[in-house]
């Protein structure tokens, strides 16, 4: 069989330095069976795993290259793997994979050590650690705006996938963190279409707050809309009522909430990459179909599915046309798109704020609740509180720098 060895290269990043390696190691009959480096602040850490086929070989070719190593200024250390040990090796590869994400305006090493710490007490293994955000300014006063990121790749399988979750979710209001752990299947990396709320999701406000205001109707309005998100009264029925309520609202008065309406965090930026990236985005949305419709717009989405609200005479009727848009029919929509575009359900990612999301967010392959309200946060998959609508991103792996010069 010959023999197995491990080789660890560590010192100072140097261009052209695999090849060199490997250019020895070609001088000999040696197979490679394991390869990998990591630069960290141009810190080299590389390692190779060979089975050299002669015992003969193995002595001369360490000798060429720790000479060679050693005058390039590296360290070098080695060990022989036993076969039984290469075999329990390979045998890992048929765990389970995840990926657990660690979301953070900045991220220090308690964060790291307690989510690595839960991990490992649910029997997860880290295999490999990357930084998917840009490197963290030092400028504090940049604290507000900056976003960073680190993935675990791990392996194994949950002693109890429950009690995991809720341990990161209580791990991530202690700390001020977002720790997301999915499966690291075939569809995480192949999403196609993304489904979003509007308000209090692509949008800051609750529009039909906004309008109460205008009305002069906002503390019982709000008072309603509180309740539904909390899932303490049915959605129709806190929709039918809220709306009732603005019954003799002037048209008008929609241009100017319109106008004071603010885009999420990251909003901007998410839409922009998902389009260059080939993704189909759609707003199902509760609220209004006039103020989805300039999202869209503006946004570029490609579909939107409101309540189209009544207008006669330059005045809201107090009443919707057509089905209103609830949590069970935000779910058929977001199925019938999926049809539409020929997209598993696996591959779509739905993210929303409110009790009235819970069955969009539970048909899709990845739920985000996104700022949402405990109830909701607790129910779905994911959960993101501390980034932007961006952070999504970094959920489906991208560094941001695959990102830098994307072109729609």
């Amino acid at each position: 069989m010959g023999r197995i060895v491990l080789i660890n290269v560590t010192g100072e990043d140097k261009p052209g330095l695999t090849s060199d390696i490997t250019g020895i190691m070609a001088g000999y009959d040696v197979e490679i069976l394991d390869v990998g480096q990591a630069v960290i602040h141009d810190s080299l850490t590389w390692g190779i795993l060979i089975q050299v086929a002669k015992e003969s070989d193995v002595a001369p070719l360490l000798k060429d290259l720790l000479f060679d190593l050693h005058e390039k200024g590296l360290q070098v250390t080695y060990r022989t793997v036993q076969p039984e040990e290469y075999q329990e090796w390979t045998t890992r590869q048929g765990k389970d994979c995840y990926k657990v994400t660690l979301l953070s305006r900045a991220i220090n090493a308690e964060k790291v050590s307690r989510v690595s710490a839960l991990t490992a007490a649910h029997g997860l293994n880290i295999e490999y650690i990357t930084r998917l955000s840009g490197r963290s300014s030092l400028d504090k006063e940049s604290l507000a705006s900056q976003r960073a990121c680190i993935e675990f790749s791990v392996r194994g399988t949950p002693n109890d996938s429950a009690a995991l979750k809720t341990e990161l979710l209580n791990l991530s209001s202690e700390l001020d963190v977002d720790v997301a752990l999915q499966e690291d299947t075939i569809y995480r990396r192949s999403r196609r279409l993304v489904v979003f709320d509007m308000d209090s999701t692509l949008i800051e406000a609750e529009v039909i707050d906004e309008l109460a205001v205008e009305a002069g109707v906002g503390d019982e309005v709000a008072a309603i809309t509180e309740q539904a998100m909390q899932g303490e009264i049915d959605f129709q029925e806190s929709f039918r009522r809220r709306l009732g309520l603005l019954k003799g609202l002037d048209e008008s008065a929609l241009e100017k909430v319109a106008a004071r309406l603010r885009l999420t965090e990251g909003a901007e930026r998410l839409i922009k990459s998902l389009r260059a990236l080939g993704y189909k985005t759609a707003i199902v949305s509760g609220g209004f179909t006039w103020f989805a419709n300039n999202l869209k717009q503006k946004l570029g989405m490609d579909y939107i599915y409101a309540n189209e609200l009544e207008i006669i005479d330059g005045k809201v009727t107090g009443v919707v046309k057509g089905d209103i848009v609830d949590a069970r029919k935000k779910a058929v929509l977001l199925k019938e798109i999926a049809a539409q575009e020929g997209i598993r359900l696996e591959q779509v990612i739905a993210v929303g704020d409110g009790a009235n999301d819970l069955e969009m967010l539970a048909v899709a392959g990845l739920g985000i609740a996104f700022r949402a309200k405990p109830l909701v946060r607790q129910s779905a998959r994911q959960s993101i509180s501390t980034l932007g609508l961006d952070s999504i991103l970094y959920l489906l792996g991208w560094h941001d720098r695959d990102l830098t010069g994307l072109k729609e």
